[in-house]
């Protein structure tokens, strides 16, 4: 390694983020930049190191031994770099966020820590709920911004981040019993996953009843975890011991759901401080 020069800290940043995106053309749409630049600035980091700190494959660009072993240290370093910056922004800037309740799993700690890590005097406020009271809150004002499922024939636009996958989520092992409907755990009849779950349901002809209400995929994982009901779960919100039982138990697919931001802030900090929350959720949304 060379030594005698210091770190490109875009450039270790390039490497945090592809190596976080499994995917150059992300990371690159994250920085505001091109694929090509992105990839320049690795090679030179990989370079400057001496290592090789991704395997390149048509596919998708993985870790290679190498960088697994820089990345703790990479994500410090550029920590540390925008903890620096941010402590000249003495101001505490507050941002109240609505995310659906929906899209929130047990990885919200993770999420917490990107966004201090981000921006330590950013005062966060998040409030959870269902997509249409989270919008409600929203175009009342109450929110600066709305993390939400795709509300149905909606004619305002918000940022695509991703694509959330949807799925029916039961104990591994579950069976429904002989002649009684299928026993479903949802969010109640206001949850557009709802909605397009038992439409589809009742195009297949599958018999189906609403056996648990609950707000929050915890909520509805921990009902199907006891083999209580069949979950309407977003796959990655799965808990532990249960599974996609849709193609064992013959169900309909679920609709894949377009997840969202709104926003009307148009300040660098804010925008950043969103991106760098919207960047987290894709990034836990496609590992």
């Amino acid at each position: 390694m060379n030594s005698s020069k210091a770190l490109d800290l875009d450039a270790v940043k390039a490497f945090v983020l592809t190596a976080d995106l499994q995917s150059f053309t992300r990371a690159a749409e994250a920085l505001a930049t091109t694929q090509s630049a992105i990839s320049l600035k690795l090679r030179r980091l990989e370079e400057q190191l001496g290592r090789r700190l991704l395997e390149r494959t048509p596919r998708r660009v993985r870790l290679s031994a190498e960088g697994a072993l820089f990345l703790d240290a990479a994500r410090s370093l550029v920590g540390a770099h925008e903890r620096a910056v941010a402590s000249f922004q003495a101001e505490r800037r507050r941002l109240t966020v609505g995310i659906s309740q929906l899209i929130v799993g047990s990885e919200l700690p993770a999420l917490l820590r990107h966004m201090n890590e981000h921006d330590p005097q950013l005062l966060l406020e998040l409030r959870v709920a269902g997509s249409r009271e989270v919008m409600q809150a929203y175009e009342e004002g109450a929110l600066d911004a709305a993390l939400v499922v795709q509300p149905e024939n909606r004619n305002q636009q918000g940022e695509l981040l991703y694509r959330e996958q949807f799925a029916w989520i039961g104990a591994a092992g579950w069976r429904p019993r002989p002649g009684e409907p299928l026993p479903l755990s949802t969010q109640g009849e206001s949850c557009s996953i709802r909605a397009a779950a038992v439409r589809a349901l009742d195009q297949a002809g599958i018999p189906w009843t609403e056996v648990f209400i609950g707000k929050g995929a915890a909520v509805l994982g921990a009902a199907a975890a006891a083999g209580f009901a069949i979950a309407l779960l977003a796959r990655r919100a799965a808990p532990g011991g249960t599974v996609d039982l849709g193609a064992t138990l013959g169900l309909p697919p679920l609709p894949s759901q377009d997840v969202v931001l709104y926003t009307a802030l148009n300040d660098r900090r804010s925008r950043q401080a969103l991106q760098a929350l919207g960047e987290a959720f894709k990034r836990i949304a496609t590992a």
